[in-house]
């Protein structure tokens, strides 16, 4: 869905198997929900060419998904666009880097991590044998450049903004707000499915987004303003130092 993935396994002994799993599950999820390709399912919804009696068993839970997230958001969450057609990368995202973080449990994997466009789900330790190090980027600086650090072991790390992909979120109560207050939010969460569909609608909330994610129970997030203000949830410190964040799901 135009976005890089990367697996990372530190287990030993691991065979090409299990990535190759991994990897036929995202090449399925991208022709099924991709708008990038005409011949997708979603594209073929768009198109009117898919009835809604036709549409697959993944597709009718996404769609079931995205209703639950909006009404958990107090509708800034949507996955209608402002054209008229259904964009689901907003819940896709993080509900496949989820899927595929399960699928390498069930093959018994203990430590990696699975990410897909700023994405993250984190499991076990890394290869120092610490809690996975994640960093925060920059939003102001064309160079890779990390602003914050957080540490986490079975949790997920979420990122929305406009500074990588351009304009791609949108407040769905006010199609006319640019969304120029908040420049990133990011959001640590129980796992990559939950951090990800509640950053995004935190993010469409501009300013007052951080604020919905520190009421958030077992949430903590981060967001930097256009002025190059940082604000944090109340428990976010708790996963900036790396002697203190051996949490596992």
């Amino acid at each position: 869905m135009g976005t890089p993935v990367i697996v990372e396994i530190v287990d030993q002994n691991i065979k090409q198997e299990i990535f190759d799993i991994v990897f036929d599950y995202f090449k399925y999820v991208d022709e099924k929900f991709s708008t990038y390709k005409d011949t997708s399912e979603i594209s073929l919804i768009n198109k009117k060419i898919l009835k809604e009696s036709e549409m697959s068993d993944d597709m009718k839970l996404i769609f079931k998904l995205a209703e639950e997230t909006k009404k958990e958001t107090d509708g800034y969450f949507d996955i209608l666009t402002p054209d008229g057609s259904i964009d689901p990368s907003g819940i896709v995202k993080g509900w496949s880097v989820h899927n595929a973080a399960l699928l390498l449990k069930e093959k018994g994997i203990k430590n990696f991590s699975v990410e897909a466009g700023g994405d993250i789900e984190t499991y076990g330790l890394n290869n120092d044998g610490q809690s996975w190090c994640i960093g925060i980027q920059n939003p102001f600086s064309e160079i890779r450049e990390v602003v914050k650090k957080v540490y986490v072991s079975g949790l997920g790390v979420a990122t929305s903004g406009s500074y990588v992909r351009g304009d791609h979120i949108y407040n769905p109560k006010d199609k006319n707000d640019k969304l120029e207050d908040i420049v990133s939010l990011t959001v640590i969460g129980p796992d990559i499915y939950e951090a990800d569909r509640f950053a995004t609608a935190a993010y469409a909330m501009g300013e007052k987004g951080i604020y919905f994610v520190d009421g958030l129970v077992g949430f903590e997030g981060y967001s930097i303003d256009k002025s190059g203000r940082a604000t944090m949830t109340r428990g976010f410190n708790n996963f900036t130092n790396n002697k203190d964040t051996k949490i596992y799901a």
